[in-house]
């Protein structure tokens, strides 16, 4: 057993000793949350059970030793979801959980998120965050529970960490802020936001907002951060009570003979490139390399027992490394002393921008570019009936979705080959913030019944992509003939800090995301904010700093805009002539049995004859999908008929569809037939039905009566014919055109 599996064993004994069964409850706004530390996962490095209403959530953090060669922190978060915390069943072939659903992938980012900057930088050890969702009330979502969990767990595994870290849910419904709302909530408010924060500040921010005015934001964040507050006292006092100090753990000593080698020969060199500030980014990536390929050589040449040749040998990753480090150091300086970035902007500047819509032809339903400097981005729009919602087998009350939003990120969008595999989790959290960005701007469904599904393509990627994705949506969505509520942009805002001196930029590029503190993005339209998420690699901002963020990115906002709007001002008027054309009406729910009829017969005639295809929801919402209107027109007649109540004594005109010994019946709507006993024929005895009507003849009727079965017997006695039709009830209002 190594030294490090001993410690890890005596870690875990002191652990158990410490905290078996220990349970804690925080009065949390009008709520309790318990944590019980010590009785699951026994054998994990920590472990905590986090409890709300009927929500359980249990978080366990694990170390193990740091493997040879690593110069990353190896941090694996995971989050599970497992339906019996439903009461459900899976509904896969297999009938059990297999691949994350999207939802849960999204939440396990939610914790990697927050957690990943209070790791200390030295750090190489496999760390890896389970939480698992093993039961669900709908009134409290398990996410937030999962993020404050992830910190205590970590806290309770002894691993250094610069916690506790907590998170909340904030809601806005009426001028009202709730802290952990219900879905339900969440649903009928006109904000989602998550924050998560430390004692030094806010670490991460998420949110969907239904076009909020900037300083409604700042007050939800601040409001958020309050709450954060106690819920880290709460850890502090639980681990307190528990005898656990946080792990102070010394960083391993560093080499210091190579960079202090690098900045004493190359600085000026470097400091050079980066002043020239129009050169391209692969011209300065190119002279960059020439300068560390310079230094390489030059170490290569030293004695055999330069220490600087030494450290280089031990270790093939510290030049490079070192090289960054000093690289970083310099572009900070730049901007912290002389306002100036990389490419000659000034702090808030935008990078020149290009537009278009309709980029490709009309097969595709809807089509955008947006190019911000050298970040380029094609969205494209398709247009989908009802029945291409995504079905979600996952544990949010909300089972389909409408609006689907897609994002790819092929490696030639910076120059790199590699295989090419499903979506990792960062293209499908790219995806998620711009769907979340466009959600509030689309049409209602009643007005609009489409499924729209939109796929942005980075072609080119130099910083701020899920940002371009959100703009070349907008123009993609306007070219497809989507009536947006308003357009929307999106921008990236970032940070440098060192010490007190602090500068926020405008639309980072990637070298400034990736030597950066911040990651800020920003979207919403003219009117508010639709979307923000931040990301951190400090401990904490304040909410001064976030406030001046959030107000900087608005005027970048509204400049893109402007931008976007020379390219395409409104919706075109007309779809493509390859989306599918809808007609959506409402009919009495109770009746679409009757549309659908016995063992869906009636419903498949119906697509049958007019070559259509029809949904119906639980509601009464019936959509018809055709690519020609004047069938999607007589299918939608066929139904009303078969839906539109009939009175006694009201008169209809029709055609013969069939006979029998006993009489004839006679389609007085479309899809709707009655019966003409032989009886009522005429005022004269018959002896045969076809002595009077055959097949195909048009007759004025009666409704003589409905019997309790529904069935509609006809007369023809008494019934002039040729005459006037008795008028019919109105017709079923639409709900939509046919668009």
């Amino acid at each position: 057993m190594t030294s490090s599996q001993v410690q890890q064993c005596d870690r875990s004994e002191r652990h158990k000793e410490h905290v078996q069964g220990q349970t804690q409850s925080i009065s949390f706004d009008g709520r309790e949350i318990r944590l019980t530390t010590g009785r699951f996962a026994p054998q994990a490095g920590g472990s905590v059970m986090v409890e709300c209403g009927d929500t359980a959530v249990l978080v366990t953090a694990t170390r193990s030793s740091g493997r040879e060669g690593i110069d990353f922190l190896p941090l694996i978060c995971d989050y599970e979801e497992r339906l019996y915390a439903a009461g459900r069943i899976p509904g896969s072939f297999m009938r059990r959980e297999g691949r994350p659903p999207e939802r849960a992938t999204l939440i396990a980012r939610l914790i990697d998120r927050p957690m990943r900057p209070l790791f200390p930088a030295w750090l190489r050890d496999d760390l890896q965050v389970v939480a698992t969702c093993l039961s669900l009330d709908e009134r409290v979502p398990a996410d937030v529970l999962a993020v404050t969990g992830a910190s205590l767990a970590t806290l309770l595994a002894e691993i250094p960490f610069a916690g506790p870290m907590a998170a909340v849910r904030v809601g806005l419904l009426g001028d009202d802020f709730v802290l952990n709302p219900s879905y339900r909530e969440i649903e009928r408010g006109d904000l989602d936001l998550i924050v998560a924060g430390t004692p030094d500040g806010v670490v991460m921010v998420e949110a969907g907002a239904n076009q909020l005015p900037e300083q409604d934001v700042i007050e939800a964040i601040d409001f958020g951060y309050e709450a954060v507050s106690e819920l880290i006292k709460a850890q502090q006092s639980l681990l307190k009570d528990l005898g656990i100090k946080p792990v102070t753990q010394d960083p391993p000593t560093e080499d210091k003979t190579v960079p202090a080698y690098l900045e004493k020969n190359y600085t000026k060199a470097i400091g050079e490139v980066l002043k020239q500030f129009e050169q391209t980014k692969a011209e300065r990536d190119e002279k960059l390399d020439a300068i560390k390929a310079k230094a390489s050589e030059a170490i290569s040449g030293l004695k055999d027992e330069d220490a600087v040749r030494k450290a280089v040998s031990s270790s093939g990753k510290l030049l490079g490394n070192s090289f960054k480090a000093l690289t970083k150091k310099l572009m900070r300086e730049q901007i912290l002393k002389q306002g100036k970035r990389v490419d000659g902007r000034g702090l808030d500047e935008v990078r020149q921008i290009h537009a278009d819509a309709g980029v490709l032809p009309k097969r595709v339903h809807g089509s955008g570019l947006f190019q911000r400097g050298l970040t380029q981005v094609l969205s494209t729009a398709t247009l989908g009936t009802p029945s291409d919602a995504q079905e979600m087998d996952d544990l949010n009350p909300n089972t389909e979705k409408t609006y689907l939003h897609h994002y790819n990120f092929p490696p030639y969008s910076v120059g790199e080959t590699k295989p090419m595999r499903s979506p990792g989790r960062r293209e499908v959290g790219h995806g998620a913030l711009a769907e979340r960005a466009i959600i509030p701007v689309l049409p209602e469904k009643d007005t609009f019944p489409y499924v729209i599904r939109v796929v942005s393509e980075v072609l080119s990627s130099n910083g701020s992509t899920s940002m371009g994705s959100v703009c070349g949506s907008t123009l993609a969505l306007m070219d497809a003939g989507v009536p947006l509520k308003a357009p929307v942009s999106g921008a990236a805002m970032g940070l440098i800090r060192e010490g007190k001196e602090m500068r926020i930029l405008t639309d980072i590029q990637g070298i400034e995301d990736f030597l950066g503190d911040m990651d800020f993005k920003v979207a919403g339209t003219e009117k508010g904010i639709t979307a923000l998420q931040m990301d951190m690699k400090i401990t904490g901002l304040s909410m001064e700093t976030i406030s001046t963020a959030v107000n900087q990115a608005r005027p970048a906002r509204l400049h893109i805009l402007e931008k976007m709007l020379e390219a395409i001002d409104t919706p075109r008027d007309n779809l493509s002539p390859h989306a599918p054309r809808l007609l959506s009406f409402r009919i009495d729910p109770e009746l679409i049995g009757t549309v659908i009829g016995p063992g869906g017969r009636t419903i498949k005639g119906i697509t049958e004859r007019t070559n259509t295809k029809i949904d119906i929801e639980d509601s009464g919402i019936v959509t018809i999908a055709s690519h020609d209107g004047a069938a999607a027109e007589e299918a939608q007649k066929i139904i009303e008929g078969l839906t539109r109540k009939v009175n006694e004594g009201e008169v209809f005109s029709g055609s013969i569809t069939r006979i029998i010994p006993i009489g004839a019946f006679v389609e007085i709507l479309p899809g709707k037939e009655g019966m003409i006993h032989i009886s009522q024929l005429s005022e004269a005895r018959v002896e045969k039905v076809e002595d009077v009507v055959k097949v195909g003849d048009e007759v004025t009727v009666r409704v003589r009566e409905i019997d309790n079965r529904g069935r509609i017997n006809l007369t023809l006695r008494g019934v002039p014919q040729g005459g006037e039709m008795g008028q019919p009830e109105p017709a079923p209002t639409p709900v939509a055109p046919l668009v």
